[in-house]
């Protein structure tokens, strides 16, 4: 049994990331019961939601002659242009039915600004405005954290990587995660990791 100092961050489990989805990770769907399982060695369980408005701005569709997995810049930055994927209500944006919700102690929708992507758990994509799971976790005394989930280098890696810099004792476990792999981004997050101090499990 973990102690009440380490939580789980389940990362956006969700239909429209698993195989059959908007925007699927190959092998999505195959970490959900080696997730339940593991949430059940926890005290403390947060899962995170993509909840985008209709029309949201990282929505290629919003964009006229562009195409999903194009880069653009915005006000906040580069910005991949995403096909459009957990629209707030549908069935894409829904938890996958296997995944043992009732575990959870909260839920963090991330992506409701319709103007800011948001891949992290812990801040929106301008890197500013936060998620409140922070102060959620400090007031909870929590000092260290697992992550585990949809995508690896991506919504995974931003939420470890933040979690880091915020002076969380971080891990990953690869094996309960699965990757999109855009232009080497696998490989460049896992030296990020690296170099952020985050431990691999």
């Amino acid at each position: 049994m973990q102690t009440t100092e380490h939580a789980l961050v389940v990362v956006d489990v969700q239909n429209d990331f698993c195989p059959g989805g908007a925007l699927a990770v190959t092998e999505g769907d195959q970490i959900v019961s080696g997730i339940n399982a593991l949430m059940r060695e926890f005290h403390t369980v947060v899962l995170t939601q993509d909840w985008h408005p209709k029309g949201h701005s990282s929505f290629a569709s919003s964009h006229t002659g562009k195409a999903p997995m194009e880069l653009i810049e915005m006000p906040y930055g580069p910005q991949v242009l995403w096909p459009d994927h957990c629209v707030q209500g549908s069935h894409g944006a829904a938890f996958h039915s296997a995944l043992e919700t009732d575990r959870a102690s909260l839920i963090i929708r991330k992506g409701t600004n319709p103007k800011i992507d948001s891949y992290s758990a812990f801040f929106e994509n301008d890197r500013k405005t936060p998620t409140g799971l922070e102060g959620y976790l400090r007031n909870l005394k929590i000092e260290k954290l697992t992550f585990v989930g949809l995508a690896t280098d991506f919504c995974v890696n931003y939420s470890a990587l933040d979690a880091a810099s915020l002076g969380f004792t971080v891990s990953v476990n690869l094996d309960l995660c699965r990757g999109i792999d855009l232009n080497g981004s696998m490989a460049a997050t896992l030296e990020g990791f690296g170099l952020k101090g985050v431990a691999l499990e």
